[in-house]
């Protein structure tokens, strides 16, 4: 079984082959192509997680949408002085599909 954790969007993935990940928006090439830095690789008994091993692998992800997630409400309120204050945020967002580990 071969995988990869990736960082993708400020976080850490577990990916592999046809994964459909979520992630923060990124921007893809003309192609609708992207390349995730490895954090991790693993290839059956083999673990690599060297800087210098890493920078030779490439993880490479296709997009598939670019979306928003769901609406998250900040309320600030206190007591007894009249403040309050309401505000909405959505996240904008990437699915994309891993395509290769090399």
């Amino acid at each position: 079984m071969v995988y990869a954790v990736v960082r993708a969007g400020g976080r850490q993935e577990k990916v592999e082959i046809g994964t459909i990940v979520t992630m923060d928006r990124v921007k893809a090439d003309k192609d609708g192509n992207i390349e995730l830095p490895a954090v991790l690789h693993v290839d059956g008994e083999k673990i690599i997680s060297d800087a210098k091993s890493l920078a030779k692998i490439t993880v490479t992800a296709e997009v598939l949408e670019n979306l928003r997630g769901p609406k998250i409400i900040i309320q600030k309120f206190k007591n007894k002085t009249g403040y309050k204050k309401r505000q909405g945020h959505r996240q904008e967002l990437t699915r994309v599909k891993i395509t290769g580990i090399k």
